[in-house]
């Protein structure tokens, strides 16, 4: 069963294949070659994480889902929330967003802070919306190599290291992304074509 993931990002795609029952085949933007830029211009993550399934929808009919994360920080009032991938420009450049968000936090006591996914499905000609959240905070400085995005400042709660020192199947553990994921494959095993 092939299912369209609405990124051109293998690491996410890679992580989600690992999920996945056997059987179901992720297939990203560029497996399906679509090099359109997607437009995601909602001020929230449900509505970006709609938008792009829609746009999937109305350009493939496909069976098909997208998701929007952002790590939101107490501190920065849930900076850079939706604006995450982006925050420190539309270069999208992990480590000068990492900077931004140590540069902010610097001196700040309260670390506090929450990774969130939202995906939106679209399966079988019906819409589906699955949410994952991890609690945790932000370290003092980048750790780790391993993952991608912020993955080497933010530490889950209760792990000791941050989401760039562990492995896939640590990360696929505790991971928002995961916990999203595991209530759309919840609902894929119980839904079957």
């Amino acid at each position: 069963m092939k299912l369209i993931f609405a990124t051109h990002n293998h690491n996410k795609a890679k992580e989600i294949q690992s999920l996945v029952p056997v059987g179901f085949q992720i297939l990203t933007l560029d497996d399906i070659k679509c090099f359109d830029e997607i437009p995601e211009t909602s001020p929230t993550l449900e509505g970006n994480a709609n938008q792009k399934m829609q746009f999937i929808i109305d350009h493939y009919n496909m069976n098909c889902f997208a998701d929007d994360t952002g790590l939101e920080i107490v501190a920065l009032n849930g900076e850079p929330g939706v604006y995450s991938a982006r925050y420190a420009g539309d270069m999208k450049d992990p480590n000068l967003n990492m900077d931004l968000v140590l540069n902010k936090l610097n001196g700040v006591e309260d670390r506090s802070a929450r990774f969130r996914t939202v995906i939106a499905l679209f399966w079988e000609g019906k819409k589906y919306q699955f949410e994952g959240i991890v609690n945790g905070k932000i370290t003092l400085s980048k750790s780790g190599k391993d993952g991608f995005g912020y993955d080497p400042i933010f530490e889950p709660e209760d792990t000791g290291k941050t989401f760039a020192e562990m492995n896939l199947s640590e990360k696929n553990l505790v991971s928002h992304r995961a916990r999203a994921f595991a209530k759309m494959i919840d609902f894929l095993n119980q839904h079957p074509v």
